[in-house]
């Protein structure tokens, strides 16, 4: 085991990341400032140049990082953004290059000041791999299982035990800290619950929605006046959606997402059918110009779930829990990316404190939980409060009071670029959800509210 810590310039011993998805590789890198070796054991057979791996499904579909993510990343990862953009993923303002229908209209198309870069899972993932494993403390265990944790005294995890694929017995590995960044499928519940601690019921709220996608060329000539096309869902009455975004490789990706029953199709004709029913129609007007095209996947696993680990009155010693093995959003908010980069980012400050202080590793890993938590709760507000709205029965007070507030919001968008540009900010998380309710934009609000109670339109 890693002697305890005295001074702010000591590294602890060894730190162990089970999962060397996204997640993985940023707790890995936040790590990495702070232990002389980390260990990333990975259950697919991966290596520095892997993208998507078989084990992330998700994986082929669009994905946002938000502008505050991207901030976060580029902290950990210098010249992040210029790699990518070298690869042709391009960099723009939100407003000006995203043509985004609201429920009701367009979005403006006017300058936000909210600078974003759109790319695939595959290649912001080659990239960080790339570069995480090229820092001379982390070593990659690939095709590897992670079995179980190490406790030999009660309260406090010593490292993991794991098996490589065709190993005949499964080997011990000691550490520091655990970091389970496994995913959504993680077995961590039953771990702990095999250690006698006492873990709550995690809160699922479904959300419904099936996402169908593909990459296909994007051709140079006659290039469109946007890098994003995207139409939201918005309950109850607008169930079908999809997201066309500009990547790297001269490429488009397209995720069409539907409600329940609206199921975007796999097959050619009926997934242009699906596109050419939407009311943004930039997204049906590439669909139907590809000319080559990547292989179809579909995706339904998307309910939203937290694992409240917070909570925990017992929560183990030299363990913490980071991305989705805690909380999975519904990908069409495209919160997910972001929000696990600011939860590495937490990670590195929480160690970087508690090494100031001389403190070691005692009670870092209930102070990460709840401080996780505190990171966590704005996005599944939003998340869940716009999911439970396509339920008829149950829907709570906040739910419906955020629902009537912003169907009005973004109806005041359409005609108000300031109003709008305030939402990209919140939406990218580089605002606090309180810019939405300044005086000046509740009068808004409250001014198309009595409008459309009086039968009449804002023009």
């Amino acid at each position: 085991m890693g002697k305890k810590a005295h001074q702010s310039d000591y590294s602890w011993g060894r730190a162990v990341v089970i999962g060397g998805g996204y997640a993985g590789l940023v707790a890995a890198r936040a790590l990495a400032d702070h232990f002389e070796e980390v260990v990333v054991l990975e259950r697919d057979p991966v290596d520095r140049d892997t993208g998507v791996h078989p084990s992330a499904p998700q994986g082929y579909h669009a994905h946002a990082m938000l502008a505050k993510g991207a901030e976060v990343l580029e902290g950990f990862f210098p010249g992040l953004r210029a790699e990518l953009r070298d690869q042709g993923a391009p960099v723009f303002d939100y407003g000006e290059r995203m043509s985004f229908r609201l429920p009701d209209g367009f979005a403006p198309r006017d300058r936000t000041g909210v600078e974003i870069q759109s790319f695939t899972r595959d290649g912001i993932e080659r990239s960080l791999r790339r570069r995480v494993l090229a820092r001379p403390e982390v070593r990659l265990l690939s095709a590897t299982k992670c079995e179980g944790l190490l406790v030999p005294k009660p309260g406090t995890v010593e490292g993991v035990v794991y098996r490589t694929d065709g190993a005949a017995d499964s080997e011990e590995l000691t550490a520091d800290l655990v970091v389970d960044a496994s995913g959504r499928s993680s077995p961590l519940d039953a771990w702990l619950e095999g250690m006698g601690v006492d873990v709550p019921e995690k809160v699922v709220v479904k959300a419904k929605i099936t996402y169908t996608s593909m990459n296909f060329h994007r051709p140079p000539d006659g290039a469109p006046g946007f890098d994003i096309a995207y139409q939201m869902t918005f309950a109850p009455h607008v169930p079908r959606g999809g997201v066309l975004l500009a990547v790297e490789n001269d490429r488009w990706t397209c995720s069409l997402f539907g409600f329940d029953d609206q199921l975007p199709p796999t097959d050619d004709e009926g997934y242009l059918d699906f596109a050419k029913g939407l009311t943004n129609p930039h997204l049906a007007e590439q669909v139907e110009r590809r000319t080559e095209q990547e292989q179809v996947h579909r995706y339904t696993n998307v309910n939203n779930q937290w694992r409240r680990y917070h909570r925990v009155k017992d929560w183990p010693e030299r363990l913490i829990a980071i991305g989705d093995a805690v909380c999975v959003f519904n990908p069409v908010y495209g919160q997910g990316l972001t929000v696990a980069a600011l939860e590495a980012q937490f990670l590195h400050r929480t160690l970087a404190r508690h090494k100031g202080r001389g403190a070691g590793l005692a009670g870092l890993s209930r102070t990460y939980q709840r401080g996780l938590a505190r990171i966590v709760l704005a996005p599944w507000t939003l998340s869940v409060n716009s999911d439970l709205m396509w339920n008829p029965a149950g829907q709570p007070f906040a739910a419906r009071a955020a629902h009537w507030y912003n169907t009005r919001l973004f109806a005041v968008c359409l005609r108000d670029p300031a109003v709008w540009a305030r939402f990209v900010r919140v939406a990218n998380m580089v605002a606090p959800p309180t810019v939405l309710f300044h005086p000046t934009v509740v009068a808004k609000v409250l001014g198309e509210a009595l409008s459309r109670r009086r039968g009449g339109r804002r023009t």
